[in-house]
């Protein structure tokens, strides 16, 4: 049987991370997975960026004036 155990951990200086849950049973063998969740400095994935930023449009109605320029240059 397997079982699972999940925590959130601060990665110490030099790479290292303590786990300690007293389920855990002395003597046992366990494979440990990391996880990062977020890397200081690095770039936000552009997922979740969308919708963060102002439009270029002041209204809807601007938006909707664009679209129909847009539609009526290509008609032919």
């Amino acid at each position: 049987m397997i079982t699972a155990t999940r925590q959130t951990v601060i990665v110490k200086p030099g790479g290292k991370i303590d786990i300690h849950d007293p389920q855990l049973p002395d003597g046992a063998v366990a494979e440990v997975i990391v996880l990062l969740t977020e890397t200081p400095g690095e770039a936000l994935p552009l997922a979740s960026l969308i919708g963060a930023a102002r439009g270029s449009f002041a209204t809807p109605e601007d938006v909707d004036e664009f679209l129909n320029r847009e539609r009526d240059s290509w008609a032919l």
